[in-house]
Formats: C-alpha cells, structure tokens, sequence
C-alpha cells in the first residue's frame, strides 16, 4: 500500500465511523475509535457490497457508502454483544 492509499484509507474510515455514530446515536466514541470502527466496516462493507453487486455512485461515493454500511453492522454486532454480558 502507498502513503496516498493509507491516507484515504484512514480519512474515509474516520468519517464512515463518525456517520454510523451519528447514525445510529451511539455517542462520540472519538476519532480513534471512528477510524477503528470506520476501517473495519470499509471491509466488511466492501464485501458485503460485491457479494450483492451493489454500486452507488462513483468509485468515492461507493467507498464511502460501503464502509459507512459495514461501520453500522459492526457496531449493531458490538451492541448485542454487549447486551449479553
């Protein structure tokens, strides 16, 4: 990967964090924790998005879009995991 790559990896991960924060009103868990949260659901996002052939937009908005999705999964599956302990 190159320096550009992480770059956009990091700032579209930030956001698509902070919109599935907003989203679904889970709070402020930073911009950490939105990176965190943002990177891991671009790849569950991405792939759920080719396993149904789905593309919005250009290349950016489907990016965005996709991880955003994934960020929503993510933190809905760390919330019912939380609920059982």
């Amino acid at each position: 990967m190159e320096v550009q790559e992480i770059v956009i990896l990091i700032v579209t991960g930030g956001v698509a964090g902070w919109l599935a924060g907003l989203i679904l009103r889970k709070g402020n868990i930073g911009i950490i924790g939105n990176v965190i949260v943002g990177v891991i659901g671009a790849f569950i996002g991405t792939w759920l998005f080719g396993q149904l052939d789905v593309s919005i937009g250009n290349e950016y908005v489907n990016a965005l879009v996709a991880s955003t999705a994934g960020a929503i999964i993510l933190l809905l599956l760390l919330g019912l995991i939380q609920k059982k302990k």
